[in-house]
This record gives structure tokens, sequence and C-alpha cells, in this order.
């Protein structure tokens, strides 16, 4: 794996926002979470749970409810008042409708996904058509006081179950009138404080399930108002409820981190009478769970500690593997830091400001695993401030650092970044060319005079970089066929002749920069790609896939490389594929080009391409072990054990990892712990023995 100096760096105070709510695409493989930055996440079951599109937040939108309708559309519902609709292609909200109800606390789709309701603060129920475009008004349901804090439909679409603040009530929808009104606190002597019913379903058989504030999951019959089961759960709230497709599972999130499975079983042997039993408790989170999602598969839970917890079903699973583990996700499958290697920078991207460091620097040298003292300490060198409401989309410092460039929903901003002795001046650069916005992704040439800026339909436009301070639009690629998704990842050649791009459909076109044309396209592939990077040698090009698998493909020959051939024909080790955090972002060593470098949230890896051939790639049979474990074995042992994969997992969690030069690595990490520490205090529980 061969030495090198490391400038471990744990001042990215990033925290990401928590989970607010999460909707499960009906018999598909989406997933749908909001955060309260008002963030929206899409994940995609069937990319190995692939975060595959982002849409930054905006501080006047907050997101109570999300759910999917008429198939692929996402809509979603805040404190604001609107009815949102989401463009999942290009990355933004598309349109809005005022609900005219006031804040909207909760909202919901019917079974075939035509119709929307919401509960809004004045306690109205309100009906909205989903029609192409859009959606419109349709009528008013029975209005009553108190707000509607949770909704559900009823699988025959002709009744919705409302919950409010003590009570919960039954709407006909044809109607409009409300045919059951129940107190769910009416069976409880000398309460003194209000019930809040938090999440609500409405099951075929006509039982009503709730959570409240008094930690009961609660069971009621429809037809006659009555109390039919109840489980205290927990001594907080009961603050969330998802049921599964099949209605024989219910998962519920508390105040307390704990989350609950719920399963109709038989009562004995033989019979045919069913109850509903607390089966299974887990505590995966530490804060809130303020959202949770019952898939096919999966009981999926989201907290306010941003954590997103997906767990198997295990009786759902043909057999033990990979697809049984549990997954954990706390940050993005994208980049949040860029680098300035030749200026030694590092540019911190946050939702509404960006952060411009010096690295540290040593005169000391040691041995191998040796804390250097530094001569001079890491430099807090500027503060960028995103005007407005809308939170940032991409973000990117030039190789010499000179250049800073970011863009949110509606604007593109670039600056110049000039270092007079200790002192730092930022100018912004005016009368930017007019661009397709919002930018999704932004990349400087390795030599700093052009910028490429990711747009929609799969375009990319060129812009090239003029001193003192100015830009000129050069030109916009576009894929030979068109592209109704945006790009999302990019990738350019250290001799300026190629840059790569890769859209919200998968496809990877590449451009040659001297002609400005479409050169060639790769190969399409089943799953979304994670990371590309081209090589400074030879210009092939590395993608990695959200399934682990790794491709080179040369740019010049238009096909994939002998390398390449030869990796997909041994196939990759088990234990590289049952990874569940994806490559986010690959480099390389110009001076040993056959080494690659890539990294997860989890481990750093060398991928060294010289020891394919004559030693194979590892099978399944051998260990695929970090180094840390490798330097503990004899010599022998360790010859044995000689492999491609040079993996490393003493940085975690690794957001971002790059060289600055042939003998130099910087690694950014986000310890979990140090984003608890500013988390409001979790609710305290009373734990046996103290």
């Amino acid at each position: 794996m061969g030495e090198f100096e490391v400038h471990r760096v744990r001042f990215f105070g990033l925290v990401p926002a928590g989970v607010r709510c999460l909707a499960c695409q009906p018999r598909g493989t989406r997933l749908a979470l909001a955060r309260t930055d008002g963030a929206v996440e899409v994940y995609n079951f069937a990319a190995n749970y692939f975060q595959e599109k982002v849409i930054p937040g905006h501080d006047s939108r907050s997101v109570e409810a999300l759910c999917w309708a008429a198939g692929d559309r996402l809509f979603g519902a805040g404190l604001n008042g609107e009815v949102t609709e989401y463009d999942l292609a290009r990355l933004c909200a598309a349109r809005s409708v005022d609900g005219c109800g006031g804040p909207i606390w909760s909202m919901a789709a019917n079974s075939n996904g035509t119709q929307l309701a919401i509960g809004c603060e004045d306690g109205s129920v309100k009906l909205f058509q989903v029609v192409p475009g859009g959606i419109e008004f349709e009528r008013n349901l029975d209005r009553r006081k108190g707000r509607i804090l949770c909704l559900s439909w009823h699988p025959s679409d002709t009744h919705i179950a409302a919950g409010s603040i003590d009570i919960l009530r039954v709407l006909d929808v044809s109607s409009g009138q409300t045919v059951q009104r129940i107190m769910v606190n009416y069976h409880v002597q000398k309460v003194k404080r209000e019930c809040i019913v938090w999440s609500i379903a409405f099951l075929s058989s006509g039982t009503i399930v709730t959570s409240d504030s008094f930690g009961r999951v609660q069971f009621w019959d429809r037809e006659r108002g009555t109390l039919l089961d109840s489980h205290t759960v927990s001594t907080s709230a009961v603050l969330s409820l998802a049921v599964s497709e099949e209605e024989d599972s219910i998962i519920v999130g508390t105040s307390t981190g704990a989350t609950y499975q719920f399963q109709l079983l038989l009562v004995k042997a033989g019979s045919l009478e069913k109850r509903w039993v607390r089966t299974k408790p887990f505590q995966h989170h530490t804060h809130d769970v303020r959202a949770v999602a019952h898939s096919s598969t999966a009981l999926i839970s989201g907290g306010l500690d941003a954590q997103l917890v997906i767990r198997p079903l295990m009786e759902k699973m043909q057999k033990k593997g990979y697809d049984a583990a549990l997954r954990k996700f706390t940050f993005p499958h994208r980049r949040l830091v860029s680098c300035a290697r030749k200026a030694r920078l590092l540019l911190f991207q946050f939702s509404q400001h960006l952060e411009l460091w010096r690295l540290g620097s040593t005169d000391e040298t040691g041995k191998d695993g040796e804390v250097l003292p530094l001569c001079r300490m890491p430099e807090h060198l500027v503060q960028l401030k995103s005007k407005g409401p809308e939170h940032i989309y991409c973000s990117c410092v030039s190789p010499c650092g000179s250049w800073v460039a970011y863009s949110t929903a509606s604007r593109f901003h670039l600056y110049r970044v000039q270092y007079e002795g200790n002192g730092v001046s930022v100018k912004k650069v005016p009368k930017m060319p007019k661009l397709l916005l919002p930018a999704y992704q932004l990349q400087f040439s390795s030599d700093s005079s052009s910028l490429f800026v990711a747009s929609a339909r799969g375009s990319v436009h060129v812009l090239q970089l003029l001193e003192p301070g100015g830009c000129k639009h050069q030109h916009t690629l576009r894929p030979p066929s068109g592209s109704p998704e945006a790009v999302y990842l990019l990738a350019s050649s250290a001799d300026g002749h190629w840059v790569a791009a890769v859209s919200g459909d998968w496809a990877i076109h590449v451009y040659n920069l001297k002609c400005f044309k479409h050169h060639c396209s790769v190969p399409t592939y089943s799953c979304a790609v994670t990371a590309v990077a081209i090589h400074p040698v030879t210009n092939n090009l590395v993608i990695a896939y959200s399934d682990q698998q790794l491709f080179e493909f040369s740019i010049p020959e238009k096909q994939y490389t002998a390398w390449s051939r030869t990796v997909q024909s041994c196939g990759l080790h088990r234990v590289w594929l049952e990874r569940d955090s994806p490559i986010t972002h690959i480099t390389f060593n110009p001076k040993n080009p056959s080494h690659i470098l890539l990294h997860d949230i989890y481990m750093f890896c060398v991928l060294d391409k010289s020891l394919v051939s004559p030693w194979p790639l590892p099978d399944n049979s051998a260990l695929l072990m970090n180094q840390g474990t490798l330097k503990q074995l004899p010599e022998t042992a360790r010859k044995r054990q000689l492999h491609a994969f040079k993996i490393c997992k003493k940085f975690q969690p690794l957001l971002f990892a790059d060289l600055l030069d042939e003998k130099c690595l910087v690694m950014v990490e986000r310890p979990i712990m140090d984003i608890k520490t500013q988390l409001p205090a979790p609710i305290q529980q009373k734990k046996f023995g103290t």
C-alpha cells in the first residue's frame, strides 16, 4: 500500500438534519425521505438503497408529510400551508398549491393515487384531485375544531380516519360528513393532560390503529367506536406508525428512540382467531423516531439523530446473506467537501454557507502510525454565506484555490479568491452568463482555466475563467439522444481533452473538449453510478456502481479495458460486494499509475492493478483484511494474503479522502459522537441496575 503522510481533518462541523417523514412508493422500489431542514431525498431499493436524488431544503418550506401518487409522482406538504409537487428529473419543487387551511400537518393519497387528502390547522380535511400537470382542489370534508395531525384512507377509498387532540374521527368521503367520533381518553380516569393522536392507520377490516402521546398503540372498532385492544409500549410518546401492505405487521416509533414491531398472530394452533402481539423491540436511535415505513421486506425508521435505519424482515428473506443485513445511513451519498490540491485548501459545504480552510503543516518526520506535531495550525480563511432562503445544491474550489463556485435553486455564484500575505480577499464575479439553473454538480478543470456546470436535461455548460476575475460561456454539451434527467456527477481529464457526465437515468456520456462534441457513451448498467474519475495518464474512466462493482472504460478506444474484463470474469470478493456504503470518491496517484484510490464512509482503499496479474484477485475463500490486521501477521502469512485490495478502516466516518501529492493524503472525518453532542438531550430512560 505504501506510506502516506495523512492530514486527519476533524473540524468539518457538519450536523445532518433529522428525519421528519418517510413514504414508500406503493408497489415500487423507492423510498422518499424529508428532513427537518426541508430537504427531500429519494432512495432506490433496487439500486442497493442508493440515495439517487436529493432536493435541497428551503427555509420557508418545511415538510411535514410526503406521499406518492399516480405512480411515481411525489408530493409534500408542510407548515407553509402549501402542497408541493417535486420534479424528480430536475430535482426541484415543480409547483405548489395553497391548501387554504393554514399549516398542513398531514397528507395521504388514496389507494389508486388519484386523490390527496390534507389535514390542516383549522380542523378541515380537504380533497385534491391529482391531474396531469398538478393538483386541483375538489372539496372540503366536515370541519371540526382542532388541527388534523394525521390521516389515513380506508383501502376501499370510501372513508378517511383523522387524528387530532383527544379525538379521532371517521369521515365519509362521498358525503363529507363525520360518521364516527371517538374520544381516545374516554376510558381513562382523572386525565390531567391532553392526548395527542400522532399517527393513524385504517385497516381493510375496519379496525383503526392509533399511536398517541401517552405511549399507547390502540386498536378501535370503526362501526361501534369502541376500543378493541391497547398496548402501552413506552412511558413517553409513540410518534409514528406504519402498516405492511398485507396488514399483518405494524412498526411504531417512540420519542425514546425505540421502535417496536407488532404482528397479527394466531391465538393458538388450530384456531382462526388472531390478535396483535408486540413481538420485536429495537433500539437503533438515540432521539425521537418521527417517521417509520413498512416495505415488503423491511422495517424502516428515521430519527432526529439523522439516522435512516433499514432492518430487513428475516421471515421475508430467501436466505441469510447481504440482503438480510441491518443498514444505517447518516451521511449523504455525495461529496460535501472539495479540495484545492495545489493550494492545500478544503472547501466545506453546509446548507447555507461555505467554509474555506487551509490545512496545517509539519516539519517533522516519524514512523508508521505516529502523530506528528504541527508547526502551523489549520486556518479558517473564508466563510461565504448564501443569501435568501434557498439551500446550496453544490459547490467546488479550483485546484489552484483561486476560484470558488456554488449554486442554489435560482442563483449561481462565482468568486475570485486572492491571497496576500496572511490576508485573503474575496471578490464576486459580476455579470455571470445566464444558465439553466440549478446547477447539480460543479467541476473545475485541472489547470483551473474552465468550469463545468452540470445542468438539467443531461446538459453540461462549459465556462471559461478569465483573469483577473471573470468568465464567459463557451459551449453547452448535450447527449445526442437527449435526456429528461439532470446530470449529477462530473469527471474531467487532467489533459483537458475529456469530460464525462452521469445523468439521473444512469447514462454516462463522454465529450471531447477540443471540438465540443459527443465522443461516446458507456454501455448501460443496471445500477446507479456512485463515483467516476478519469485516469490522468491513460484517460481511462473508472466507474463505481451502487452494487459495489468497478469498471474501467477506455475513452480513446471506446471500450472496456482488458483489466476491467478480467475483473468482471473473475468476480470481486464477496466481502467487497456486501458493503452497504457506496463509493463516493475516486482519485489516482500520477506517480504510480497502477494505483486507484477510492473510499466510502467506512474504508479507504488503494486498488493496485499491478497485483491482478500475475496474482489473481482474491477469491471468496481468501480473507479480505484491512492493513491494520495484516500488520499483525507474520511475514510469511502476510505474503500469502497479498492481493490487489489494500484496505484501511482507521478513518471513520470518512466523508472525503484525496491525494495532495504522491506521498500526502487528506482524510476528512465526522465522528458520530461529535454530532450527538450538538443534538438536544434525548429522553432519559431508567436502566436496570442504575
